[in-house]
């Protein structure tokens, strides 16, 4: 079985048997997925603050590298949106050789974290975690684009969120009314596109019309060649970026976020990629996959890779049923750049702009962000911090307090759930054999029962509640039957008040101790302590072993 979880789905599809009928339908998806990945890599990249070309780089290299040892059958890696906040920052602070470092480190920490099987834990994060830093990833790219998309003439936009909106405001009147429009014609060409093909993507078609409108009209608006000069045409040879050892601690922090995201990203990908498809993904393979590609793009020039959930539903929507799928679209790319590279030059920037304002929207997801506002208060309160924290501040930290804060949350209910209380007659239900209704109570005994998770959340509620007692009884009975997990400072407090209770000469007898419960306590010691014949395995036998002593005690 452990084979199984880490063998790539490609060398699964070769054993179950690869037909040339499947083969037609991945060309046919690849070659698809390979057109709409040209103009995103090129966005991509760009924003990220790299060259255009580097975002072909990553998405042949890592991307042909992830699909033959991906863990799901149709996933697509390359460079994506939700990386381009975090990407253009760590350029900013260190250069494009900090972050093929940075892109290295966070490759082999996904690898490690595939091969000790966290790949089903990261799953775990909470949704609106996920929804949170998403949506504030998208409403950053679109604030990213609204210089180029208007024209505006910025020398330098502003890293942080809020100063960049003070920017805009203070040039809006340095508006480039062409560029404007060929921002606003690309937009409407996204839109409107769907209604003619989904096979041929919009934002090709846009980027074709505007380039064109653009050198017939010559229309003075910024392109790529303008802004970053010529756009190679070949791959370039793979060389180990520059490491600067007194930096290399600075870049842990990055490589990490790096990691956690592309995880995330991939997982959440292959997840949305079953449900497509009604497969399965090995979750563990899928990170080695994309650490594998992140270990290999910076040798090339590329940057930081994960699985796409766009081009992932394209190549799905399209027919691609195996990794072959993966693998063409990245050969598509190859031969797009090797003979069409050159002409990458005169593609627009308003295009490109309206390109990502497109993808953020996308990204965005507006519809869920809102529903959530429907779930708990503490859903809420999550999502909003975690949205905040990533546009005013930091994904990273953003990530990290979602999480801390999802999980208080989360205990703080549980501790309400698990609750400990007198077991009341009038409160029982008498068609219930194990009811105190139907029990007969001894004078003197006092029958508590836990219920829920006994964890340090509910540990100094249930010790406040039995300390509570008012008229001290002789024998304290705990019911434990609806426990079902106990920690270390719920043994703590169940030690406490067993250990109160013998000074005050209160007896303490539990019941209903399930097996593998039993087994925790005797490790703790507390059986020993408690007495082996004071611990009962259901209430009948607690109230016979509670009589025995009330007898014993009696004849003292």
């Amino acid at each position: 079985m452990k084979s199984v979880k880490y063998t790539p789905k490609l060398i699964t599809v070769f054993k179950e048997g690869y037909s040339f009928k499947t083969f037609t339908k991945d060309l046919s998806a690849g070659v698809i997925v390979g057109i709409v990945a040209l103009p995103l890599s090129i966005a991509f990249a760009i924003a990220s603050g790299v060259k255009p070309e580097q975002g072909l780089y990553t998405a042949i290299v890592a991307g042909i590298v992830i699909s033959i040892l991906s863990g799901s059958r149709v996933q697509i890696g390359g460079p994506t949106g939700a990386f381009i906040v975090m990407l253009y920052g760590i350029v900013q602070k260190y250069g494009y050789d900090g972050l093929a470092v940075a892109g290295m480190m966070a490759g082999i920490l996904l690898v490690i974290m595939g091969i000790a099987g966290l790949g089903s834990v990261i799953k775990f994060i909470p949704y609106p975690v996920t929804v949170g830093f998403t949506t504030g990833i998208a409403l950053i790219i679109f604030t990213t684009q609204i210089k180029d998309f208007l024209g505006l003439q910025i020398d330098k936009v502003p890293a942080e969120f809020i100063n960049k909106i003070i920017a805009y405001s203070q040039n809006i009147l340095t508006v480039n009314p062409y560029a404007l429009l060929i921002g606003g014609v690309s937009i409407v060409i996204m839109i409107l596109w769907k209604k003619v093909s989904l096979k041929i993507p919009g934002s090709l078609i846009a980027i074709i019309v505007s380039t064109l409108i653009v050198l017939i009209f010559k229309l003075p608006v910024d392109t790529i060649g303008s802004k970053f000069g010529s756009v190679p045409n070949m791959l370039p040879l793979p060389k180990f970026p520059h490491i600067d050892f007194k930096v290399l601690p600075e870049l842990f922090q990055p490589a990490l976020s790096i990691a956690l995201l592309a995880g995330i990203e991939s997982l959440l990908s292959a997840v949305v990629a079953d449900g497509m498809t009604g497969g399965k993904h090995r979750s563990n393979m899928e990170l080695i996959a994309q650490g594998a590609g992140n270990i290999v793009s910076p040798l090339f020039c590329g940057i930081p890779a994960t699985g796409a959930i766009a081009r992932t539903a394209t190549n799905i929507k399209n027919g691609g049923t195996t990794p072959i799928a993966g693998i063409i679209h990245c050969v598509t790319l190859l031969l797009i750049m090797l003979f069409f590279g050159k002409l990458a030059a005169l593609i627009p920037m308003p295009a490109l702009s309206a390109i990502l304002i497109m993808v953020a929207y996308n990204m965005s997801e507006i519809h869920i962000f809102v529903k959530i506002f429907k779930s708990t208060k503490s859903d809420v309160i999550v999502l909003l911090v975690t949205f905040l924290l990533t546009v005013i501040l930091d994904l990273t930290v953003a990530i990290q307090v979602g999480v801390v804060l999802a999980s208080l949350l989360f205990m703080y209910r549980m501790s309400n759930v698990s609750q400990v209380g007198k077991m009341i007659v009038d409160d029982e239900n008498e068609t219930d054999a194990n009811s105190i209704k139907n029990k007969n109570v001894p004078a003197g005994v006092e029958v508590y029962e836990i219920y829920g998770s006994f964890f340090f959340g509910a540990a100094e509620k249930f010790k406040d509640q039995i300390k509570s007692i008012e008229k001290k009884p002789k024998i304290l009975i705990l019911r434990m039957r609806n426990v079902l997990m106990i920690d270390a400072t719920g043994l703590t407090a169940l030690e406490t008040i067993i250990v109160d209770s013998q000074k005050q000469g209160i007896k303490v007898v539990l019941s209903g101790v399930r097996t593998q419960m039993f087994l925790v306590l005797q490790k703790s010691g507390l059986v020993k302590k408690l007495g082996e014949e004071n611990v009962a395995a259901n209430i009948d036998l607690a109230l016979a072993r509670a009589n025995e002593i009330l007898s014993e005690e009696a004849e003292i």
